[in-house]
């Protein structure tokens, strides 16, 4: 939401009546969605097919185009970037660009806000620009407190990067495979790498029964209940031993849209336990 609105209040008259496109697995959808509705400003999304119902009815419902594409990253943008050639829509990308990172940042200046001295931040890592902004934000204000992404093991491309030095990408059956779908993205953006690599600490990566974990354990506060992408940072801070141990910790929660049907089997999980 925050970087979306950001990135459309910012274009010209212009431009906002040309449109604008975005792509996304549902998320972001729903921001540019929101923002572009609240900016009297055309939108069209380019999401997967296999997107929850609830984030694609969501999206809908706030008054965008939808455009089903198959499952991987990639071929949504590829698809945005051919219709906005065609219609002349602007692309309001879900993380490779400074706006959607500056609109991001804004979380990382609450934190401090709340909690000036905060010693750990632990965000959950897709394409990177919510971390690029917390992360800048956190750094250039409070240079001691450390800034972790976390991702799935099984999508843990932005782990690769960090390690290897330049950007890994991975394959779309690979990362289709973690219950968190909004962390699918097969690679960072090349904007949102220089962020990670100058301002992050470290990316760790949790399983899938850890992430389930993390639901669980939210879900008994109503306010605090998290789709599988938004609990990551949770289940990092529960089960990343190797991370050092620190009194004053946040972990973003990036995400609510969590399908009916497994919001129920998290909440029988956490009544049995």
């Amino acid at each position: 939401m925050r970087g979306a609105y950001n990135k459309i209040a910012s274009l010209s008259p212009q431009e906002r009546s040309r449109g604008v496109i975005a792509y996304s697995s549902g998320n972001h959808a729903q921001g540019v969605a929101y923002a572009a509705r609240a900016l009297g400003v055309r939108a069209v999304i380019v999401m997967p097919s296999s997107a929850p119902a609830i984030k694609r009815q969501a999206t809908a419902a706030m008054g965008a185009e939808l455009v089903l594409v198959g499952p991987g990253s990639e071929e949504r943008k590829a698809r945005a970037e051919e219709l906005a050639a065609e219609h002349g829509y602007v692309i309001v990308p879900p993380y490779n660009d400074e706006q959607i990172i500056a609109g991001q940042g804004t979380i990382g200046l609450e934190i401090l806000e709340d909690l000036p001295d905060v010693e750990e931040v632990l965000v959950p890592v897709g394409g990177g620009g919510m971390i690029s902004g917390v992360a800048t934000a956190i750094k250039l204000a409070q240079p001691s407190a450390k800034v972790i992404g976390v991702e799935p093991e099984l999508a843990a491309d932005a782990q690769a990067s960090l390690r290897c030095g330049h950007i890994v990408q991975l394959r779309a059956d690979e990362v289709k495979r973690t219950l968190a779908d909004g962390l699918q993205t097969q690679s960072i953006g090349d904007i949102n790498f220089e962020h990670i690599r100058r301002y992050v600490d470290d990316i760790v990566t949790v399983s899938e029964e850890e992430i389930r974990e993390a639901m669980r354990r939210l879900v008994v506060n109503p306010k605090t209940v998290a789709e599988p992408s938004g609990a990551v940072g949770v289940a990092a801070f529960l089960f990343r031993r190797e991370l050092p141990t620190r009194q004053l910790n946040v972990a973003v929660l990036s995400g609510g849209n969590i399908a009916p049907e497994m919001l129920e089997q998290i909440k029988l999980a956490a009544t049995a336990t």
